[in-house]
């Protein structure tokens, strides 16, 4: 150990990269004890591992194409300051966690400022998916990848980028010590009431777009059934708006901000309508059967699917090849629909478990059940810093 404590930059600029960031953080403080000392980008849970962002991620959560446009000033900004700390810290290492754009901008300036100074990116862009040109550009930027799927690696290493596959975070979750009871009392909820679990998302564009199809989808749902307790459990990046949304509802719905009770949640629910993205590789791992919506701007979607490799957006039925868990995209993504797929499960015990039964198939080919990602990460984060000290 050197009297010198390794200082390890993190950037992540969304909610998902928040997780992944305060996880890695808190391995490598078990590792390092007072050795390490943490800079950065993040938000509450990467806060909560000794990383002070200069500024609030949510900003940072940008959906669609013009959005994109409207936002570049700043996000081009936000880019600035990230380097400038970096210019002020002296990081020896830094993990670029996700968010395409931003950290592919701070790998650039990061790059430029210090050339010597190892840069690991933890979550490659999709190229399976769509863009596959992506992987080049990556391989130009930065030292090593780390992937959380394990079909990721030939895209990049045949660009001669490093990559050392760590498994999906989302995976790893543990519910053992998560009480669907203490959900249920906390909301009013007997035993056998059915819950509905509600995610509309962790960006403000898709509390825009996909909120408003959701509540439309849940007055439905309630005329049908009149006893259906509502649970939102809120991403911190949008709790305040989501908060204020929820509010406005002609019936009753309980916002969820603590993150246990979230996890109670998803193993109390009978049913959830999620929004696409990591959580819906929560709620499969957590047995919650559930409906899945999506919208973005028009002509972000009619770009995107004209670039999409793959028909489904689900990551465990993208797994499977088929549809386990409904989608319900863009036009298809509106009130009567989600309604009816909602109601088709909440009414229906033997669809639920033949759902349930199906995605925890497709879990494990995404291989549910192996490592902490977090260690697996910290242990390429430990080589390169290792490396650093004994060059």
């Amino acid at each position: 150990m050197t009297d010198k404590p390794v200082c390890v930059m993190l950037v992540a600029a969304e909610a998902s990269g928040d997780t992944l960031g305060a996880g890695l953080a808190r391995v490598l403080r078990a590792r390092l004890g007072q050795g390490v000392r943490f800079v950065g980008v993040g938000g509450a849970k990467m806060a909560e591992q000794g990383v002070e962002s200069p500024f609030d991620i949510a900003e940072l959560s940008i959906l669609g194409l013009f959005e994109g446009v409207k936002a570049y000033g700043k996000v081009l900004r936000r880019v600035d300051e990230t380097a400038a700390l970096a210019a002020r810290e002296k990081p020896d290492i830094a993990i670029l966690i996700d968010s395409w754009g931003f950290t592919l901008r701070v790998a650039a300036r990061l790059r430029k400022q210090t050339p010597a100074m190892p840069l690991i990116k933890y979550v490659g862009p999709q190229v399976w998916a769509s863009r596959p040109g992506r992987a080049k550009t990556l391989a130009a930027r930065v030292d090593h990848l780390l992937t959380i799927h394990a079909f990721d690696a030939p895209y990049f290493e045949k660009e001669g980028l490093g990559v050392t596959f760590v498994g999906n975070t989302a995976l790893a979750i543990r519910f053992e010590e998560s009480r669907p009871d203490r959900l249920r009392a906390h909301i009013g909820a007997g035993p056998e009431d059915p819950v509905l679990l509600v995610l509309p998302g962790s960006r403000p564009a898709e509390i825009e777009q996909v909120l408003p199809q959701f509540e439309q989808a849940l007055r439905q749902i309630k005329t049908t059934m009149p006893n259906l307790h509502i649970v939102v459990p809120a991403a911190s990046t949008v709790a305040d708006t989501v908060a204020a949304r929820v509010a406005g509802w002609p019936f009753r719905a309980h916002v969820i901000l603590d993150e246990k009770l979230k996890r109670d949640a998803m193993c109390a629910a009978t049913v959830a309508l999620a929004c696409s993205g990591t959580v819906t590789t929560e709620l499969a791992l957590a047995g919650c059967p559930m409906v899945v919506g999506y919208r973005i701007g028009a002509i972000t979607y009619a770009i995107l699917r004209h670039l999409m490799r793959t028909p489904y957006v689900t990551l465990f039925n993208i797994a499977a090849g088929r549809l386990v868990a409904p989608e319900f995209l863009q036009d298809r993504c509106t009130g009567p629909l989600l309604a009816e797929a909602v109601l088709a499960l909440l009414e229906d015990p033997l669809h639920r478990q033949a759902q349930i039964a199906d995605q925890f198939a497709a879990l494990d080919r995404m291989g549910r059940g192996g490592p902490d990602p977090a260690e697996r990460a910290a242990d390429l984060v430990m080589e390169y810093i290792e490396k650093g000290r004994h060059p």
